[in-house]
């Protein structure tokens, strides 16, 4: 066993029999690392999950090596006292021993790169919303209101391009450059949107997870991208409680207390999930909803927001029952009893 703490130059190494006691500790550079690593017999490398770690699980594989990705919330309690680098190797080495640990699937390069799309995508997005943002208190200086949301963006372009209105000279220009900037973003957002669109169809479990109401093109991608294989898990309630689509539990003395969502695994399957859910329910409202059905009695009970996390719960466990069973989703209604 060797536990190595990944760093961008320096890496440390911590070798281990698989009793646990330690065989060396040593600091190598980055190619130094490639070389030891390259000559060393074939062995189970531990390391920390990081983005830089998926590269390295696939260039240890390569090279012969049995690769066990932590994340490191389980990492933390193995280390002793202080940390370092030297520390947390070891602590990365004994919770790899650790017969009920849990760990990381290592990520192929392709769905990395639909990862990085997927990003990229969101960060065009974010510095959107941020030029507008700076464009409604510019021209809330002047006495110009307009609503928030890129929806009232056309408002803001009027009051820019009004020469009848009382904007000094100076601002509409910058204002223009501001328009201008959020332009190029709209076309680069179009053209991811339409990148993620062919991506989706060239894969078959995006096909498939897509014939579900409330999932299209963007969530099919960020389930792909980013969970790990669907045989990793045991059942369908295991992926719902890895996206934190189940409550929170602080239980103690026989006694159950379970509190908001966990929030736990990845964010982003998550927040597209429930914002899918949240668009059915609103669909199905529209059309009436029984109820008899779990939908309708559920909504009777419970405010929106909690019923849209309850049914994305439901969404996250038929998603996992039809990529595992290579199905097409069969009943398309949303209140089901």
């Amino acid at each position: 066993m060797i536990g190595i703490d990944l760093a961008k130059n320096v890496f440390q190494l911590h070798g281990a029999t698989a009793e646990g006691q330690p065989v060396f500790r040593r600091k190598l550079t980055r190619p130094q690392f490639q070389r030891f690593m390259a000559a060393h017999p074939a062995c189970t490398v531990a390391m920390e999950a990081c983005p830089g770690a998926h590269y390295w699980a696939r260039e240890m594989e390569r090279l012969g090596h049995t690769v066990k990705m932590i994340s490191p919330h389980y990492v933390t309690p193995y280390v002793k006292r202080q940390k370092n680098d030297a520390a947390d190797a070891e602590a990365i080495a004994e919770a790899a021993t650790r017969p009920h640990m849990r760990f990381v699937e290592p990520k192929s390069a392709d769905q990395q790169s639909r990862a990085v799309v997927f990003r990229v995508r969101q960060m065009a997005i974010a510095q959107r919303t941020e030029l507008v943002n700076a464009l409604r208190s510019h021209l809330y200086e002047f006495g110009y209101i307009a609503p928030v949301g890129v929806r009232h963006l056309p408002k803001l372009i009027a009051m820019v391009e009004d020469e009848r209105s009382n904007l000094p000279g100076p601002a509409r220009p910058a204002c223009r450059a501001i328009l201008r900037q959020i332009e190029s973003l709209d076309h680069e957002i179009r053209a991811l949107d339409a990148q993620i669109a062919e991506l989706s169809k060239e894969s078959h479990c995006a096909e498939l997870v897509q014939t579900m109401s409330g999932v299209g093109p963007i969530t099919a991608m960020a389930i792909e991208a980013f969970a790990p294989p669907m045989e990793s898990f045991k059942r369908g309630r295991d992926f719902a409680a890895w996206l934190g689509l189940v409550p929170r539990q602080n239980s103690s003395g026989g006694k159950a207390r379970l509190g908001k969502v966990s929030k736990a695994g990845q964010h982003d399957i998550r927040r597209l999930l429930i914002v899918g859910a949240m668009s059915a329910i609103v669909g199905a409202s529209r059309r009436g909803i029984s109820e008899n059905t779990w939908l309708g009695q559920l909504m009777l009970r419970k405010p929106r927001m909690l019923a849209a996390i309850a049914l994305a719960n439901k969404m996250a466990r038929r998603i996992w029952a039809m990529i595992t069973k290579g199905e097409s989703y069969r009943d398309p209604a949303l209140a089901m009893t």
